[in-house]
């Protein structure tokens, strides 16, 4: 089995981050979402992987390299423009051949990686095996209707009035068989070719599309929003170690990660929070749910609940939370703060707060 990793797109909804940056690149607990994807395609055996980029690819190359960190080999497949998921596929096909394979999308967050799922696909081999999970607003996802036994009757790419509340996943399990649907299918009012579009080409002409309504946590993170809460579920299950300096009018309460270098001074830092190496934290509070990336510097600061990028500076402004700072960024005090601050800041950017 091959894996077929998405990492294009413009990322529009995590604007002005991804100004600059790929999407699946902005880190949660200081580590890109797309690793955690490589991460759970490799734990579950699978060596061959290719990943499909667009305007992105060079940063996208500079990050994954040839996958050998992942122990994965990778193969980079340029996508010329974001046609749809279905047309990913299609860019894919000569290298993907015959061969079953999974499809995953680089900013989805599945925290019980992919292994059961592929084994449960190895051992049924339908033509098609998709991921489900309920949710509140189904038209904003592409949705399906299952019979008792899990077997997909229906689906439908965000439709107006949905038929059920179980939405896809963006992680696929294909067949050769899929080759065939793309093929035939045609754009839809979005001018994209749907993957939901082939799929239910496969189901009205009797192939097998099976279903698994997962029971983890799984997030598209595609807001700002979203991040924040999946750095909130990553960090839940961090392990506290200190490899920084930590001098002793600073205290460190519960599960927090120092990183070499890491430099904390009459500060506290209340965990599950991680802080990045080279890291500077002088007289500040660092709350619950917080990343600081490699080379950041918090100076007489309060932030709780943020995610911080690399090399950027806040200094003198307190109750900055559910935030999230990009890199080489600078929050700087002024007078006379709001008791709380919400920043959504571009790469190299400043801002000035009054403090």
């Amino acid at each position: 089995m091959k894996a077929l990793v998405l990492s294009g797109g413009a990322g529009t909804r995590l604007r002005p981050i991804t100004h600059t940056s790929a999407k699946q690149l902005v880190p949660v607990a200081n580590k890109p979402v797309l690793f955690y994807g490589l991460e759970s395609i490799a734990a579950a055996g699978i060596t061959e992987v290719g990943v499909v980029t667009g305007d992105t690819e060079q940063e996208v190359r500079a990050a994954i390299g040839d996958g050998s960190a992942f122990g994965i080999s990778v193969t980079y497949l340029r996508q010329e423009r974001p046609l749809g998921l279905a047309h990913a596929v299609l860019t894919a096909r000569e290298w993907l051949g015959d061969e079953d394979f999974v499809m995953f999308l680089g900013d989805n967050f599945l925290i019980d990686g992919i292994t059961s799922l592929v084994d449960e696909f190895e051992a049924t081999r339908p033509d098609a095996h998709i991921l489900l999970t309920r949710v509140a607003d189904p038209s904003a996802f592409g949705v399906a209707e299952v019979d008792g036994d899990g077997k997909v009757v229906r689906l439908e790419e965000k439709p107006q009035r949905p038929r059920s509340d179980l939405a896809l996943v963006g992680i696929y399990l294909f067949t050769a068989a899929i080759h065939e649907a793309v093929a035939a299918i045609r754009p839809s009012r979005r001018g994209e070719l749907e993957i939901t579009d082939a799929i239910q080409w496969l189901i009205e002409r009797d192939f097998s599309v099976g279903s698994t309504l997962i029971e983890g946590y799984w997030k598209d993170t595609g807001t700002v929003d979203d991040l924040l809460e999946v750095n909130r579920i990553v960090l839940e299950r961090l392990h506290a170690r200190h490899e920084g300096s930590v001098d002793e009018n600073s205290l460190i309460v519960g599960r927090v990660s120092v990183g070499p270098n890491a430099e904390i001074r009459n500060s506290t830092i209340i965990g599950p929070a991680v802080i990045g190496s080279g890291a500077r934290v002088h007289g500040s509070t660092i709350g619950p749910f917080t990343s600081v990336a490699d080379d950041c510097e918090i100076i007489d600061s309060g932030i709780e609940y943020s995610i911080v990028l690399k090399d950027s500076r806040i200094e003198g402004v307190r109750g900055v939370e559910a935030s999230l700072i990009g890199r080489n960024a600078q929050v700087i005090a002024m007078p006379q703060a709001p008791q709380a601050h919400r920043l959504v800041l571009g790469d190299h950017s400043t801002a000035r707060i009054s403090a």
